[in-house]
């Protein structure tokens, strides 16, 4: 028999580990065969059924979520024309809240297992059992049955999951050291399972310690909240910083407000580039925080944040989702300008979805929330939030995306935040200028994007300051490309680089001899290194963090060179030296 488990995935590089862990959890089954089968949503229907047929399994096992639930419902009308033989099951978030509408909505599916699958995927396969006597699944015959729930497991017995790398090349690493959220928050399905259950720590080190043996690039925690448990924590930090292999990275999720000073002392000694950290500040509305039963110390939290900032070695990602209960427009601003002040790395600005089962869902008509009927199940306005400005959020968001998140234009959006008010205010003119000027039709290509910012920045400053405007551009653009084709939007300076030939030179004839300021270029003479780095001239001290619009230009050009051996590991800025 021949069972064949099947994940949809958002994108190549992710992988579906509850997959994974069925299979190992399962094992080896005498007369039973299973594979997995992985594809994404931008494959073709056609060419997953082929695939599906191909494999010719005779049982199913799909992997449902919102991202793919909409692919995996056309696919669920097609299979039994190609497999009529085939059993299909499902599974996964998507499925378990509600099963029985499930089974009477697409009558090709035999079952679907309910929430936690390792035991029952094993005991299901194995066949050994009445299925009534399988707990944790809901099934047709005759009708539809539901079986008793299953109890929770013991992670410790879950099978290490990533024995075979090769199938993992150029894919995240998703790794889980604890089960359950002690948190409550009212749109988090993790929220119903308030049982938290730990990894043996004995069991993590040693898994840890595989993949920093593999040198593997990326290793995500999908813990709902890392850090609940503080000697858990602290104790697998403390294990990677007495192994750093120099080459891997880990990314948690954690609850910043309840870091303590040892845990960031701790997180202070890291390498730089070896911690990501991803924190849910959702809002900075008191009032959304009680009402979804997040009970944040916002104070604590930015305090956190910024001695982390302060040792400059951990990237910072911030999350905050729009359309919360009792946050209105202004309140939402005012949460976006206070998070964008806490300068983040990243900064992702989120949609409330509203999912089956969770308390949100429950109190959806109560706070007058209409969402999308069909997956992702996003919000469209609330008692409090009208459409049209969701729409907006939903620009800002975007700009956000491009301009911020992208780390390209951070000195030109620095300057660009002291000709506006307030962060939300620079991000929603700058939306609207780019839908007035057609530029959110277009596809957001690289010279695009520079074109666009320039137009803007001309557009809220003076013409007068059309050189610092394309000075700072060429500035943020070269600290991240090393092209050998100028610019479009660069200032004619082949006058000054005349100018500075010579020097120019010379300044290369020292680095071949003392390597002072290229420290990385070992072995490389002058003119090797004159093509493996970028020199330019600039009128302006556009490297400054204080740089306004009033700046004044230097008293003479300055000759800066780009080292892009020499790259900072959480911007991947270049380094920059002054010729």
């Amino acid at each position: 028999m021949k069972i064949l488990l099947v994940a949809i995935n958002a994108k190549y590089i992710h992988s579906n580990p509850a997959l994974y862990s069925l299979k190992a959890y399962a094992g080896q089954i005498e007369d039973r065969r299973i594979d997995i089968a992985e594809y994404t949503i931008n494959h073709r229907r056609e060419e997953i059924l082929a695939d599906l047929y191909r494999q010719g399994p005779d049982m199913l096992a799909i992997s449902c979520y919102i991202w793919n639930w909409e692919l995996v419902s056309m696919l669920l009308r097609e299979i039994p024309k190609i497999l009529p033989q085939t059993q299909i099951w499902l599974g996964g978030p998507e499925v378990s809240y509600n099963p029985e509408q499930i089974l009477c909505q697409f009558p090709m599916v035999k079952g679907i297992m309910v929430g936690e699958g390792e035991e029952t995927f094993r005991e299901l396969v194995e066949g050994t059992q009445e299925l009534s006597e399988i707990r944790g699944i809901v099934y047709r015959q005759e009708g539809i049955v539901r079986t008793e729930e299953r109890e929770l497991l013991d992670l410790s017995k879950v099978p290490f999951l990533y024995s075979d790398l090769s199938v993992f090349t150029n894919r995240i690493i998703y790794y889980e050291s604890s089960r359950g959220c002690p948190y409550r928050c009212s749109y988090c399905l993790s929220s119903i399972d308030k049982t938290v259950r730990f990894r043996d720590m004995d069991v993590v080190k040693r898994e840890l310690q595989f993949f920093l043996d593999q040198r593997v690039a990326q290793v995500k925690f999908v813990d709902r909240t890392f850090n609940c448990n503080h000697k858990h924590a602290a104790e697998i930090w403390r294990y990677l910083l007495e192994n750093d292999n120099s080459v891997t990275n880990f990314h948690f999720e954690i609850e910043a407000d309840i870091l303590t000073q040892e845990e960031i002392e701790l997180l202070s000694r890291m390498r730089p580039g070896y911690i990501q950290m991803e924190i849910g500040v959702q809002t900075t509305n008191l009032e959304s925080l009680r009402e979804i039963r997040r009970y944040a110390d916002m104070e604590r939290l930015r305090e956190v944040v910024a001695q982390i900032k302060q040792c400059h070695n951990i990237h910072i990602h911030l999350d905050l989702i729009a359309g919360l209960p009792y946050e209105d427009y202004e309140s939402f601003i005012r949460s976006f300008n206070e998070v964008y002040n806490m300068q983040p790395h990243q900064l992702q600005l989120g949609f409330l979805k509203v999912l089956k089962g969770s308390h949100m869902y429950n109190m959806a008509d109560a706070y007058g929330i209409q969402y999308l009927s069909v997956p992702p199940y996003e919000v469209l306005s609330t008692r409090w939030l009208p459409y049209e400005k969701i729409l907006l959020f939903k620009e800002v968001e975007e700009m956000v995306e491009i301009y911020y998140n992208s780390g390209q234009f951070s000195h030109s959006m620095r300057l660009l935040g002291r000709v506006f008010p307030n962060p939300f205010s620079l991000y929603l003119a700058l939306a609207k200028f780019c839908r007035r000027e057609g530029y959110l039709a277009q596809a957001q290509a690289r010279a695009v994007r520079y074109q666009a910012l320039l137009a803007f920045m001309m557009s809220v400053m003076s013409k007068e300051k059309e050189r610092l405007c394309r000075e700072v551009l060429v500035f943020d653009f070269y600290l991240r490309e090393h092209v050998k084709n100028r610019p479009a939007f660069a200032p004619e300076e082949e006058a000054a680089k005349a100018v500075y030939k010579e020097k120019l030179r010379e300044f290369y004839r020292k680095e071949e001899s003392d390597r002072q300021n290229l420290p990385a270029y070992v072995g490389y003479d002058s003119r090797q290194m004159s093509k493996m780095t970028h020199a330019e001239v600039f009128r302006y001290p556009v490297w400054w963090d204080e740089l306004t619009p009033d700046t004044e230009p230097c008293g003479e050009p300055v000759l800066m060179v780009f080292d892009y051996r020499t790259r900072d590991v959480l911007t991947y800025e270049a380094g920059i030296v002054f010729a």
